[in-house]
C-alpha cells in the first residue's frame, strides 16, 4: 500500500507541476484572449503553490519577452499533457477557465481556474480532478506573479 502511495504522490505531483506551467504560460498569453490589455512583457516574479497528495512552493524570475507572449497563445500544452479551454475568458481583469488535459496513454484531468490580472500582476487558483488507478485525486494549485521591471536580468555566463 505504501508503495502505491508514493506512486500517486509522484503522478499527481508531475501533472499539477506540468499544469501550472501551462497555465502561466497561458496568463502571459492573455492578449490573445481579450480586446483589452492584459499583462505587459517584462521581468516577472512567479510563485506556484501545489496542494494535493503533497504540497510545495516554488519561488521563481522568468522573463516574458513579447515574441514569449505570442508563443504561448495557443494555450498550455507540451509533450506530457494536451490541453483544451472550451471555457477561456480573459476581461475585465479576469480569468475563468474551464477545460481538460489529456496525457498520451489518455489520463484525462479536468481543470477549473479563476484569477485576476492587471499590466504587472495576475494569481490563478486552479481545482484539477483526476482518477489514478481507480482512486479519486484532486489537487488545487495557485498562482501568484507580479511584474518587477521592464528589463530583464543578462543571462549568467557559464564558465
Amino acid at each position: 500500500m505504501r508503495y502505491s502511495v508514493s506512486i500517486i504522490r509522484v503522478e499527481s505531483w508531475n501533472m499539477l507541476r506540468i499544469l501550472t506551467a501551462g497555465l502561466i504560460a497561458l496568463a502571459a498569453a492573455a492578449p490573445a484572449f481579450a480586446q483589452e490589455s492584459t499583462i505587459q512583457p517584462g521581468y516577472w516574479e512567479v510563485t506556484n503553490k501545489v496542494q494535493a497528495v503533497i504540497s510545495q512552493t516554488k519561488k521563481e524570475r522568468r522573463c516574458i519577452t513579447p515574441s514569449e507572449v505570442a508563443k504561448f497563445t495557443l494555450g498550455p500544452s507540451n509533450r506530457h499533457y494536451s490541453c483544451t479551454y472550451p471555457t477561456r475568458i480573459f476581461q475585465n481583469g479576469k480569468i475563468t477557465l474551464k477545460g481538460t488535459c489529456a496525457s498520451k496513454k489518455g489520463r484525462q484531468v479536468a481543470i477549473e481556474a479563476a484569477g485576476t490580472y492587471s499590466p504587472s500582476t495576475f494569481k490563478l487558483v486552479a481545482d484539477v480532478d483526476t482518477t489514478y488507478a481507480g482512486l479519486p485525486l484532486g489537487g488545487r494549485f495557485t498562482t501568484d506573479a507580479r511584474r518587477l521591471g521592464d528589463a530583464c536580468p543578462a543571462p549568467v555566463k557559464a564558465g
